[in-house]
């Protein structure tokens, strides 16, 4: 499987993780986990370096410096380390809803 790498057309941001550092990273972003059904995520970079891998029974790996994103596509089981002291946080995507009245 390969990791994204922009999210899909029609999604837009609905909610945004604190800032995370190496030392207020979660225990549960570390291990094995996935986002919930239509959940979308971009893990944005602010300082040093992420380590993004996927799961079993996916593989794939993806390194991040600041500045640059990694797209986190619904479902799919991840774990994310800080290589490099540094910074991040998670915007969460769904997608949008047709406002338009018929």
């Amino acid at each position: 499987m390969t990791i994204p790498l922009q999210m899909p057309a029609g999604f837009e941001a609905y909610a945004r993780s604190p800032d995370f550092t190496p030392e207020t990273l979660p225990a549960r972003l570390q291990a094995a986990h996935a986002t919930k059904a239509g959940t979308w995520g971009l893990l944005h970079v602010l300082e040093g370096e992420v380590l993004f891998q996927l799961e079993p029974p996916y593989s794939g790996e993806r390194r991040a410096r600041a500045g640059e994103t990694i797209v986190i596509e619904a479902e799919v089981p991840h774990h994310v380390a800080l290589s490099q002291a540094g910074r991040i946080y998670i915007e969460f995507y769904r997608k949008a809803e047709d406002s338009a009245i018929s």
